[in-house]
């Protein structure tokens, strides 16, 4: 137990925050279906890419770089970076949101303060070790889902209208919009890159005879970091809609914080800013650990650990000094990661799918129906996207 709540705190960075706020308090409990589908594809997703990185010792990156002629596997690169940037984007901007929302801090320190403070968690896990690490982000996943569910107690959803809210519809192009940053928020491809270099790092390639009970342990590890991930984004869309419905910008997270103070109280508030902080310390620290996998696996060099850092940080932080409006680059680059999904899921599912590659645990009739159309799904959502984009 443990790669598996690494990975999905990928799936509460402040990205999902931007995305589930606004979803919430713009159409109200019309979007659940979207989290619920999306949290039921991500344990299918997670369960295969460390499944991927058990079995055959190598990450997804690895078998990757090893399959691409070197400018096809340059190309995959550079998209993969532009993931990467996307994602850390996401992150520090939300780690600086919360720390103007608690301390007053300017956006641009806050942003560097961020930066540094996830430098200093790569640096303890490369001296202490993976599982502490993972012990680490398991503390702040608890903060995180403290922080943002405990407004649910003060203001409970109507759960009429929640489970209304299952039945899969949309309401006009800013919908589908919307709906592809969640989706891009939740099934995140840097988490599908890093679980497989997780579950490698931790216990190596596994020998037969402990497989099975490793492909177990991971089954457990992966469904309940999920469920207690995907509570998160459910229950912040459920804030958001019983909250913040009809109210005057909250389709900003400082208008949200804002409006949840104002109702719910300073206490709420409060924790409300630290499961945004945590949010983005703990991601930003897995989105690197991601970005060096990647960067390693496709382009077969290590860099620095502060360069590997500069990478991702630096154009977050042009972003910020910019002044670009936070929650909106927040959905945006939560599209952007939408659309660099299928390049990520694909490949799993044609090497999971592999008995070249998986032996006689390559998956089997119905995962590989499971995850193809899982694909087929994001695809034509992606599809949606771009076509409502240029012409409405």
């Amino acid at each position: 137990m443990g790669p598996a709540f690494v990975a999905a705190v990928a799936y509460v960075d402040p990205g999902n925050v931007a995305a589930n706020l606004t979803a919430g308090a713009r159409y109200g409990y019309l979007l659940v279906w979207v989290l619920v589908v999306a949290n039921v594809m991500a344990v299918l997703i997670q369960y295969l890419s460390a499944k991927l990185g058990l079995v055959t010792g190598k990450s997804l990156p690895e078998l990757l770089g090893e399959r691409l002629p070197r400018t096809a596997r340059l190309l995959y690169w550079a998209q993969a970076q532009i993931v990467a940037i996307a994602t850390d984007l996401a992150e520090v901007v939300g780690g600086a949101i919360a720390l103007y929302l608690l301390f007053g801090v300017p956006m641009l320190l806050g942003g560097l303060i961020v930066g540094a403070v996830s430098l200093g968690l790569l640096l303890f896990q490369a001296r202490r070790g993976q599982r502490t690490f993972e012990f680490v982000i398991m503390g702040m996943l608890l903060i995180i889902a403290v922080g943002f569910l405990a407004g649910l107690f003060f203001s409970p959803p109507n759960w009429g209208l929640a489970f209304g809210g299952l039945m899969p519809r949309f309401e006009g192009a800013e919908t589908v919009l919307l709906a592809a940053s969640m989706l891009g928020a939740t099934v995140m491809p840097h988490a599908i890159y890093v679980h497989s270099s997780l579950a490698r790092d931790r216990h190596g390639k596994a020998g037969r005879e402990m497989l099975p009970r490793l492909l177990r342990a991971t089954r457990l590890d992966v469904i309940v970091s999920l469920v207690v991930a995907g509570s998160v984004n459910i229950g912040m869309l459920l804030l958001a809609a019983s909250a913040l419905a009809g109210r005057e910008g909250t389709d900003s997270i400082e208008g949200a914080h804002a409006a949840i103070t104002e109702a719910l109280g300073p206490a709420v508030g409060v924790a409300f800013g630290l499961g945004l902080l945590a949010s983005g310390l703990a991601s930003t620290s897995v989105g690197a650990y991601a970005g060096a996998a990647i960067m390693s696996g496709l382009l077969r060099v290590r860099l620095p650990l502060l360069l590997q850092r500069a990478i991702t940080l630096i154009p977050a932080l042009v972003v910020i000094a910019l002044g670009v409006d936070p929650t909106w680059a927040l959905v945006v680059s939560q599209v952007v990661l939408s659309l660099g999904i299928p390049f990520a899921l694909i490949p799993l599912a044609r090497l999971t799918s592999s008995r070249a590659v998986m032996g006689p645990l390559a998956n089997g009739r119905v995962l590989s129906t499971a995850i193809w159309v899982s694909a087929a799904l994001i695809v034509a959502l992606n599809a949606a996207l771009l076509w409502l984009t240029f012409t409405a």
